[in-house]
């Protein structure tokens, strides 16, 4: 990050009123009389109400329409174990962009505290008040054992963004790439570098959309994760391979496809130069990629190349999907966000930007979009996202037997959201 930009950032953080949230009342409350319906004593009817019945609490609070972004910064972005405190900014970002997108109500949480257990309790404790949570920059492995445990304890959707809207992004992105260049997702032969949460969770993704586990190679600090190794916690033993491969370039070498999700500057000319045809280069490491996009078409011109960063094309950015994701397990209440769910949102995201780009959002980039190698996902914005994507998920949650609440027309209900925004 350049000082330039630095000192931006640090003035749109400052200016007026700091942060990028504020709390807004939604009803009124200028006479005496509404002063005595919002609080005492007509708060005291939906109080009681709740007190009988506890899903009305759905009714009368904001409950069905709030998230909890909750982190403890010990996996903050690219930067490393900073603590809850300086997470704050990225998790206000987060809230903002949950309400931006999806009009869902966040509030940031940061919990100064590493340890898993205790993480669990507090979160499980202020659980009453969301009907959601966002888990959010938390290391691994304690990011898969507190997301497993709430969700075995809590009736309310968890997702670990990190894994699960990294995961949904990269699918989308694979389903497209894979017909742009006519590759057959259950034949191709993907390389995985990193084996963190983001890189964990879109190996599991990608073989609910049809990848063969034998096809995957994954790799950590350490090289090619195999079953020759000894030092494999469970996550990454589901992903050891018998490959005789040991380094990167052994293990990229003919490979159809490579996902980084690992660090910068990674990936040489002779690694890219060793795919196949028409490589699929996802390198997402940031804010440095495992290979700078113009490098990358530099030495393969014949490639599909995406980053992380938005100032080149191809961003594979999360907020493609978690904003949609929680809109449709909201609206239907579901009492969590399953497989059927998340692949839902992959396709349904692949499939807007096989429609092109609206005239709304060239406008908004000042640039054409075509479905193809330089457009293979949506642009964030769209406002297809929240029609199609809040559809999709909330018709599988639906489907699956986890939504408390059903959509009766899904015509009516994605034009109801663009109400919303």
């Amino acid at each position: 990050m350049d000082d330039s930009f630095k000192n931006r950032a640090l003035e749109y953080h400052s200016e007026g009123k700091p942060g990028k949230t504020s709390i807004m009342a939604s009803k009124p409350i200028e006479t005496p009389q509404e002063l005595a319906m919002a609080y005492t004593p007509g708060v005291a009817a939906p109080a009681m109400e709740i007190n009988k019945e506890r899903w009305k609490a759905y009714r009368y609070t904001n409950k069905g329409n709030l998230v909890a972004v909750i982190s403890n910064g010990s996996s903050l972005l690219g930067l490393g174990n900073k603590g809850a405190l300086a997470s704050k900014p990225v998790m206000e970002g987060k809230a903002m962009l949950f309400k931006t997108y999806a009009d869902i109500d966040a509030f940031d949480i940061e919990i100064s505290d590493e340890d898993p257990d205790r993480i669990v309790e507090t979160i499980q404790a202020l659980a009453p008040t969301f009907g959601g949570i966002n888990l959010e920059d938390i290391k691994a492995p304690e990011c898969f054992y507190i997301e497993k445990r709430l969700r075995g304890l809590l009736d309310i959707p968890v997702l670990h963004d990190d894994q699960h809207g990294t995961a949904v992004t990269v699918a989308a992105a694979l389903l497209n790439a894979c017909k742009i260049t006519g590759k057959s997702i259950d034949k191709i032969k993907i390389v995985i570098c990193g084996a963190g949460a983001a890189a964990i969770s879109s190996a599991s993704m990608l073989l609910e959309i049809g990848v063969s586990r034998g096809q995957i190679t994954m790799l950590d600090s350490k090289g090619v994760i195999n079953t020759g190794r000894t030092d494999l916690d469970e996550n990454k033993a589901r992903f050891a391979t018998t490959s005789e491969a040991t380094t990167l370039s052994q293990a990229i070498d003919g490979a159809d496809a490579f996902i980084g999700l690992s660090k910068g500057d990674l990936l040489k000319e002779s690694d890219i130069s060793s795919m196949s045809p028409s490589p699929i280069i996802f390198a997402l490491a940031n804010p440095v990629p495992e290979i700078s996009y113009n490098r990358a078409k530099q030495w393969r011109p014949d490639a599909i190349v995406a980053t992380g960063r938005s100032d080149s094309p191809n961003q594979i950015n999360n907020v493609l999907s978690f904003p949609y994701v929680f809109r449709g397990a909201h609206d239907t209440l579901s009492t969590t966000i399953n497989e059927a769910m998340k692949i839902a949102a992959a396709k349904a995201i692949a499939a807007i930007a096989q429609e092109n780009a609206t005239k709304e959002i060239e406008e908004q980039y000042g640039e054409k979009f075509t479905f193809g190698k330089n457009y293979i996902l949506p642009k964030p914005g769209d406002k297809r996202l929240l029609m199609q994507v809040s559809a999709a998920v909330a018709s599988a949650a639906m489907e699956s037997g986890v939504a408390r609440r059903g959509i009766a027309s899904f015509n009516e209900y994605s034009h109801s959201l663009l109400k919303r925004v």
